[in-house]
């Protein structure tokens, strides 16, 4: 697969970076959730998550227009969307059994990803699980230098908006109604980046 269907530039490790995301958003999904729905915000213009991901109604949210193709063969239901413009979500309540949002947040406005997060936890199921990946905030610096280089998308980077901690995550999560005793943090990545999940 090549890394420009991957995420928008170039980066010599964003194949190896989209496999690790995907390995660890994977290992977070418990499978009595995967007879539901999966929504992915912020899917990229190629959804590599969602095709390789087992669940049985996929649907993806980004501002990038996915190819019908690409949709179709993965059985994907596309929806286009500006997060930063529009974080509802056109979807009923307790719709979904997972909610992802992989290196989303950090591209979005704070304010926009509050009501983001509100709208997540919205189309949960009860029982539901919301589940998140992004840089931590020591490693900005680090994917400055490493985008200069060309290792990771400089695209991808200079469009960061915003650095999270993940008290700071927790936060968030807190404001948007979802109980503190059903968040779980760690990093990954060799700490480089941040996952979290919350249960509705």
């Amino acid at each position: 697969m090549s890394e420009t269907k991957l995420t928008r530039g170039r980066g010599l490790l964003e194949p190896t970076l989209a496999h690790l995301r995907t390995q660890r958003a994977n290992r977070l999904i418990p499978a009595d959730l995967r007879a539901g729905r999966i929504l992915d915000i912020g899917c990229g213009s190629f959804p590599y998550f969602l095709a390789h991901t087992s669940f049985q109604e996929k649907f993806a949210v980004d501002q990038l227009p996915m190819e019908k193709e690409t949709a179709a063969q993965n059985r994907i239901e596309f929806f286009t969307l500006n997060l930063n413009k529009e974080p509802r979500l056109p979807f009923e309540d307790n719709f979904f059994s997972i909610v992802t949002l992989l290196a989303v947040v950090e591209h979005l406005d704070p304010d926009s990803m509050a009501m983001l997060f509100r709208e997540s936890r919205r189309v949960l199921k009860p029982g539901g699980m919301a589940i998140l990946t992004t840089p931590a905030a020591w490693s900005d610096g680090l994917l400055k230098f490493m985008a200069r280089i060309n290792l990771v998308s400089a695209e991808e980077i200079h469009e960061h908006a915003f650095a999270y901690t993940l008290p700071l995550l927790g936060w968030h999560f807190g404001q948007a109604g979802f109980e503190m005793t059903k968040v779980k943090f760690g990093y990954f990545e060799f700490m480089l980046n941040m996952w979290a999940t919350a249960r509705k």
